[in-house]
């Protein structure tokens, strides 16, 4: 995993490879440590690679070290995740454009990296109403006491609401920042983002040092979408950058919640436009609760089915579990998927690469097969078949 972790370093100062298309090397390849090995030609294969791009990689790859410059990454930066490593949030990888290094300070909590604890992004405006302060206090506290992680951005108005609720609730909170995880944006956001260490995290795509940059905080709004199972958009006018939360969220096949106001609030005009393009309506927090308790969960128990092997085995070494009995008349899709999964970890990759299924498909096939019991995911973006009760 180290040598990979330097490859996805390297792959991030190559120019013109974003994140979709270092998401769409490592799967074409299987490792981007095998991507920085390829050839012109096998590279020419990954969609979205243009010649022009292609071109200048073999003279940008021989000026770099990967594993001297992750050393001296390292130094500045010493608490990041690429999608390699068994911490890298699940549902952030399920997105066209994961981030390739996220830089993290606080406390993590395994299973909400896991996707197995509900993660919900609350943002809106830097200029609240009072409607608009009270209702994102209020959910935030609801939320964070039946065991929420309220997700936002540390800025003004909403986003720093939604975070200080949360923790007064004793709850969880993220904060994704559009700077570097050692720069507080805005300056009097100090004593909250000390606070947020200490009951969740403070997380970033950017290296120590990255000072505040407009064009940074629109591409920092995927994340807070990405990593959520819904977002809450409390106000926001116009031309609001929760907006484009909201529309990450959209294209991730996330949810979309929204709080309603008079037309004659401008903080409340972006809130209605999003109803008309199928946002849920915020009317009371308990219809919330209700709404967001009907997204399908992952049981965390079946995440730990490795565990209940190595029991299994130190109990009873020569018996050898079997896997558990196929309902009939499944898909196709569905079995092939299962005949690449056994009791070894398979990773998502593998799965890509044998089934030949678009990610999208494979991901909701994944998750339907872990509600019914037949297989159970890891950490890592791995998977294994369960075993006969």
């Amino acid at each position: 995993m180290l040598e990979e972790r330097a490859y996805w370093l390297a792959w991030s100062q190559i120019d013109r490879i974003g994140p979709t298309l270092m998401k769409r090397m490592y799967q074409h390849f299987g490792s981007l440590a095998e991507a920085w090995r390829a050839s012109e030609t096998a590279l020419r294969a990954v969609e979205g690679l243009g010649s022009k791009s292609v071109g200048s990689i073999p003279a940008l790859r021989s000026q770099i070290d990967p594993e001297a410059l992750l050393s001296a990454h390292l130094r500045q930066n010493p608490q990041f995740w690429t999608p390699s490593d068994r911490d890298y949030p699940r549902l952030l990888w399920e997105i066209p454009s994961p981030p390739p290094l996220l830089y993290y300070k606080g406390t993590v909590n395994a299973l909400e990296n896991e996707g197995k604890i509900f993660a919900i992004a609350i943002v809106g405006t830097r200029y609240p109403t009072e409607h608009g302060q009270r209702w994102t206090k209020r959910l935030a506290q609801v939320l964070s006491q039946r065991g929420f992680t309220i997700v936002s951005g540390m800025a003004a108005g909403i986003d720093g609401i939604a975070h200080q609720s949360a923790l007064q609730a004793g709850g969880r909170t993220l904060a994704v920042l559009g700077t570097g995880i050692d720069q507080i944006y805005p300056p009097n956001h100090r004593t909250l983002y000390d606070n947020i260490q200490q009951q969740g995290l403070i997380l970033s795509e950017y290296p120590a040092g990255t000072l505040p940059n407009r064009v940074n905080f629109p591409a920092r709004n995927r994340i807070i979408a990405g990593l959520t199972r819904a977002t809450l958009v409390l106000e926001a006018p116009e031309k609001s950058g929760s907006l484009i939360t909201a529309r990450y969220a959209n294209e991730f096949g996330r949810d979309v919640y929204t709080l309603p106001n008079s037309p004659d609030v401008s903080q409340a005009k972006g809130c209605l436009r999003l109803l008309t393009q199928g946002a849920t309506i915020i009317l009371d927090g308990d219809e919330l609760l209700e709404q967001l308790g009907a997204i399908p969960q992952l049981d965390p128990a079946k995440s730990d089915y490795s565990q209940q092997l190595s029991l299994l085995d130190a109990i009873s070494p020569s018996i050898t579990p079997s896997l558990a009995p196929l309902p009939p008349d499944l898909s196709p899709e569905w079995t092939a998927i299962l005949q690449v999964i056994s009791f070894d970890p398979t990773p998502f990759d593998t799965i890509v690469q044998a089934t030949g299924l678009s990610t999208g498909e494979i991901s909701s096939i994944l998750l339907q097969l872990e509600l019914q019991g037949l297989v159970a995911q890891l950490p890592g973006m791995r998977y294994q078949r369960t075993h006969a009760h």
